[in-house]
């Protein structure tokens, strides 16, 4: 992985790929090149109360992401590549990686099951609960 690069205000793209052979350089927003991408995703998910990991071109991925904003939140969303996508298989249970939303370091699922959270009345009071919101 040679880091994370910045594609909007806010939306960083985290790329998961093996790093060059070369060091990278000390100006990069570079992440330890030693630490694999498991490990990686983890200390992410450890780091942020709430996390995306979408796909720029996956609709539901967008619907997530307004949903979660028009409540009030703004969540740490990584733009993943299709070949990156494998990198989430150990921690979702379904065939389509992303959509995958984690609050609170918890895997929640994908729009689906954030939408039945919502729609429950449970989301918000989670949010709350993880400081992600305050109310």
């Amino acid at each position: 992985m040679q880091g994370l690069r910045r594609c909007s205000n806010d939306l960083l793209h985290l790329d998961l790929s093996p790093p060059p052979s070369t060091t990278p350089s000390p100006a990069s927003l570079s992440i330890d090149v030693a630490e694999s991408a498991d490990t990686r995703i983890r200390r992410l998910i450890s780091e942020h109360p709430v996390i995306i990991f979408s796909r720029t071109s996956c609709c539901m991925c967008h619907v997530m992401k307004k949903l979660l904003a028009t409540i009030g939140v703004h969540p740490t969303v990584i733009e993943l590549e299709d070949d990156e996508i494998h990198a989430l298989a150990s921690f979702s249970s379904t065939t389509t990686a992303t959509p995958a939303v984690f609050i609170g370091g918890a895997f929640l699922g994908g729009l689906e099951s954030l939408v039945a959270l919502h729609l429950s009345g449970h989301l918000v009071p989670k949010l709350v609960e993880v400081g992600a919101l305050w109310v």
